[in-house]
């Protein structure tokens, strides 16, 4: 899609010139590390698309954009950390690369450089840009727990899966397309409109990221195979199988996510359910549904066919992919 790359190389050439330079080395350079590990800078190309969407400035929008990538890499450098992952897109982690502490500062750091990209915008913009980001970042930190809590409760309805990934995933770009649209001047329900359709687009997203880590080719996904299955994730595919199994699929479920280990029985048996219940099929189902949600929610944008047509392209695209 040659609209995505030309925003993609406006968002790479800004990350290049904000490239970290100072010293401590042992600060910045994890902060390099992650920011040019090979991403999809999806986050900041939404807020670049949400303004030009209503006619904004690019340029007005761009460290704000920059702001959005920032505070995202922040999150995987921590999350990381959590989930003790060793591969993030197909190489090391920030804290096995270095070490915990110096994930742990940069991180820190990383979040703090966010918050300054938006210095420069005039004060109301800069408050009502400011406001919407912490809320986004404090319900984040809200899925997240609720992730990790959900490792250990035994009573995850899918609605709760649903609010969790909400918060964890769907806000993020859900606030970019909105801070975009805020920063060009957009009204406020057409603004909300387009915060809806990044939220479901987003909720569809982390439902076929659940389905790649078991179904996908690991030789593109860039993430370790089954990694949800072995930290006892209540993922989309977990919770649809248990809806679907029989009890004695049901109970050998139960009985592996009482395991806490890298064990390939575990992984192979719990597939093995997984494909007998066909959740990779509804899955897929659920995607497309949330999908048209999405889609609904742009006709809501009082705008011509070729301003919506990009957001179209963009959610097929991020829907269909295979990493």
């Amino acid at each position: 899609m040659k609209f995505l790359e030309n925003y993609l190389d406006i968002v790479s050439q800004a990350i290049e010139s904000h490239s970290f330079t100072q010293e401590p080395k042992n600060l910045y350079e994890p902060m390099n590390y992650i920011l040019n590990l090979g991403g999809k800078r999806l986050r900041p190309v939404m807020v670049l698309m949400g303004c030009d969407m209503f006619d904004g400035d690019l340029q007005k929008a761009l460290k704000p954009a920059l702001g959005i990538e920032y505070f995202h890499n922040f999150t995987l450098m921590h999350d990381d950390i959590m989930d003790k992952a060793p591969i993030r897109r197909g190489l090391p982690t920030v804290h096995t690369h270095f070490n915990i502490n110096s994930a742990i500062l940069s991180g820190d750091a990383l979040l703090i450089k966010s918050y300054q990209f938006f210095e420069e915008l005039e004060p109301e913009l800069f408050k009502q840009c400011i406001s919407l980001f912490s809320k986004t970042a404090i319900v984040l930190c809200e899925g997240q727990q609720l992730d990790m809590d959900f490792e250990e409760r035994k009573d995850i309805t899918f609605d709760d899966y649903l609010h969790m990934i909400s918060a964890k995933t769907g806000i993020l770009g859900a606030a970019a397309f909105k801070l975009g649209a805020i920063i060009a001047g957009a009204n406020p329900e057409e603004a909300k409109a387009l915060y809806n359709y990044g939220k479901h687009v987003g909720i569809a997203f982390q439902i076929k990221d659940d389905y790649l880590d078991v179904f996908g080719d690991m030789s593109k996904f860039g993430k370790k195979q089954a990694g949800d299955i072995i930290e006892n994730k209540k993922t989309c595919l977990y919770l649809l199988a248990l809806e679907h199994a029989n009890e004695i699929e049901r109970n050998e479920l139960l009985y592996w996510y009482n395991i806490t280990s890298e064990n390939v029985d575990k992984i192979y048996a719990v597939e093995k359910i997984f494909r007998r219940t066909k959740v990779d099929r509804l899955a897929l189902k659920l995607i497309q549904e949330h999908n048209t949600i999405a889609q609904n929610y742009l006709k809501e944008i009082n705008l011509p066919e070729e301003k919506l047509q990009p957001f179209v392209e963009l959610a097929n695209y991020l829907l269909e992919r295979e990493v």
